[in-house]
């Protein structure tokens, strides 16, 4: 039986690696004493399969992983695992959601097809909107990026689904300790996941040429990962269907 396990995480954790998390995890099943299949081979491991990398020192309201557990030894009630978990987790991540994954659904690395984070900018509001009117209302947007050190110039718009000052009805659904903490301007940006990603970091650099990222990133969070799979379900928590974000768009010209 395989689930599909949502959770966030936030405050001092986020400064743990993707590697870090995932013997975390690895730790967490073997002290709930959840049966989860193995792997065969020499190095028999956890059946875990993980969800697109969050970088280092950033935060999610949703995170997602995928557990395979071999019920014919312990039966696994699904709707238990998020109270079963969280309490075994460090602070900062909490379990939100857990379903059961369709037999044949395909990955969650393709099933994401895009993420929706909130960028707390140390630029003036004014000066960043301007840039981002600038930005959305253009036909091309090119920057020259680094991929497995492979340096390309690519016309990242089109992977620039959405962006701009976060709305009121944004902030209602950030935690409150977040953002009392952030103290940059807030920016909203959808951004696609397909073919060649584009990054947060890679949104400040398009907004603000020559300026490292990290100088004036105050914090990174990301609320929302979109599946365009029109027979998904929302659950776990945090995951959204992608027509639900075509719809957004259509209303709202962008």
């Amino acid at each position: 039986m395989k689930v599909r396990i949502a959770y966030s995480k936030l405050g001092k954790v986020r400064f743990l690696g993707h590697l870090d998390m995932a013997r975390l995890w690895e730790r967490a099943f073997r002290k709930a004493g959840l049966p989860v299949a193995v792997s065969t081979g020499f190095t028999p491991r956890q059946k875990l399969s993980f969800g697109l990398a969050l970088p280092t020192a950033a935060e999610s309201l949703v995170e997602l992983l995928e557990v395979t557990f071999d019920t014919e030894r312990v039966d696994v009630e699904v709707q238990d695992l998020p109270s079963r978990l969280s309490g075994l987790l460090p602070e900062g991540i909490v379990v939100v959601g857990a379903a059961m994954v369709e037999a044949g659904s395909v990955s969650l690395q393709e099933d994401v097809t895009a993420t929706t984070w909130v960028l707390s900018i140390d630029h003036p509001a004014p000066e960043l909107a301007t840039r981002i009117a600038s930005v959305m209302g253009a036909a091309e947007c090119w920057l020259e990026r680094e991929r497995k050190g492979e340096r390309r110039r690519d016309d990242v718009r089109p992977g620039l689904l959405g962006l701009e000052i976060a709305s009121p009805t944004c902030l209602l659904g950030l935690p409150s300790e977040w953002k009392a903490s952030a103290t940059g301007t807030l920016v909203e940006a959808t951004l696609t996941t397909a073919g060649r990603g584009i990054r947060p970091t890679e949104v400040v650099e398009v907004l603000l040429p020559g300026v490292q990222p990290w100088d004036v990133l105050d914090r990174v969070l990301r609320t929302t990962q979109w599946i365009e799979r029109p027979e998904a379900t929302c659950a776990p928590f945090g995951v959204r269907i992608r027509k639900e974000l075509d719809n957004e768009r259509q209303l709202t010209g962008r």
